[in-house]
């Protein structure tokens, strides 16, 4: 795979690859963050935080047009013993807590929700079964805010499983007391019709651990915005992505890190294949080490594979460190072609064409799947991308 650091912005590479990648910090956003929708223009596209996405095909999310309709999700939660689930109204102090919206959709969706749900891991309570969290679109317009929240020394997984067909903006909140310990795997497995934008806040204690595992195949339009800040030294906070982008689909994910404490770590990887016309993805990976932050240690990486012509990837990775005092700060990313030189060493072997195309793909992805850490959320992912590969002939869906 060929670097893509250094790359101008909006240049093409051979064939219909386009790779997209810049040195300026966009960390900060053109609007201050706010709980209130009057303090974000309507966006128009030239937006720095908006000149990827396809703003007339989010459905009115964006300009104030989307109205909830009250039976467009269906929300399930299943929790082991000891967890506290609870719907609440926007007066309760945890909301906002792990952070601020930082665009007008995220304010749209904090300003327009009925009732927020609440789930609390209660202190030094280690969890031996995953929070499962079912989202299923029903084919309307909804906006939601989730909190989970963990207190010291508690220990959790939760998975939040999003399908069916809708028109979801939500806010998504992690509070980690010291001490504890978060995996939460997001899976946006939407019909093809769904419309899908979110932020992602979460909030580590001090010396607590934070897993993200963001995994997204279906929907027309999915924009994601996971977040991190820190809450007192120590913090570690690892974000894991996995993407399939087939023909028509945009996929999204905006990634910002701000180390605002001394001695926190992060690290980033993101890896996405693309097939078909049309089939856009796009990640920004922005990490902020602020001058408090001394000690500092984090990487972040992106890697694409494009299997088929006719898909474009925008990969941009940013930094920007205001003390010279860290561990290390790092940054890569990188867009190429199917390797033809494995499949023919596969098929070589005997290994018919199909299987070796299914396993180079599975080998790409296998450090992130890896990561799941729930044995039938993993297998389900394997099936899709297997699903997925079935439709590779060189026109995508």
């Amino acid at each position: 795979m060929a670097e893509a650091q250094n790359i101008p912005v909006g240049s093409t590479t051979a064939g219909s690859i386009a790779v997209a990648a810049e040195s300026t910090v966009v960390s900060r956003m053109s609007a201050p963050p706010s709980f209130d929708v009057a303090d974000f223009p309507v966006p128009h596209g030239r937006e720095e935080e908006w000149r990827f996405t396809p703003l007339e095909r989010l459905r009115g999310l964006h300009d104030g047009t989307a109205v909830g309709t009250g039976d467009g999700m269906k929300v399930d939660v299943q929790a082991p013993e000891g967890v506290t689930v609870e719907a609440v109204g926007r007066d309760d102090a945890r909301l906002g807590k792990a952070g601020t919206p930082v665009d007008r959709v995220a304010a749209q969706a904090y300003s327009a929700f009925e009732k927020a749900g609440v789930i609390t891991v209660p202190k030094e309570t280690v969890l031996t079964e995953p929070i499962r969290i079912a989202v299923h679109g029903e084919g309307g317009t909804a906006f939601a805010h989730q909190v989970i929240e963990l207190g010291a020394f508690a220990e959790a997984v939760v998975v939040i499983d999003h399908t069916g067909d809708a028109v979801l903006a939500a806010n998504v909140d992690y509070l980690l007391g010291d001490g504890a310990k978060l995996t939460v795997v997001s899976v946006q497995d939407w019909d093809d019709k769904a419309v899908h934008i979110a932020q992602h806040n979460a909030l580590v204690g001090r010396d607590a651990s934070f897993k993200s595992v963001v995994v997204t195949f279906g929907g027309d339009v999915v924009r994601l915005h996971p977040r991190v800040t820190y809450a007192g030294p120590g913090g570690e906070a690892e974000l894991f992505g996995l993407y399939f982008t087939d023909a028509g689909q945009h996929q999204e994910h905006r990634l910002l890190v701000t180390h605002n404490v001394p001695h926190c770590k992060s690290n980033v990887v993101y890896k996405g294949a693309l097939q078909g016309d049309g089939a856009h993805a796009v990640w920004i990976g922005d990490v902020l080490i602020e001058a408090a932050a001394e000690g500092t240690d984090t990487y972040e990486m992106n890697r694409n594979l494009v299997l088929t012509d006719g898909a474009r990837v925008d990969s941009v990775p940013n930094l920007e460190i205001e003390t010279g005092e860290i561990v290390g700060a790092g940054h890569a990313s990188a867009t190429g072609r199917f390797d033809d030189e494995q499949l023919f060493y596969l098929m070589a072997r005997g290994i018919p064409a199909e299987e070796a195309r299914r396993l180079v793909v599975r080998g790409f992805f296998a450090e992130l799947v890896q990561q799941i850490g729930v044995d039938d959320i993993e297998q389900r992912l394997l099936e899709k991308l297997d699903e997925e590969l079935e439709t590779v002939t060189g026109s995508g869906r």
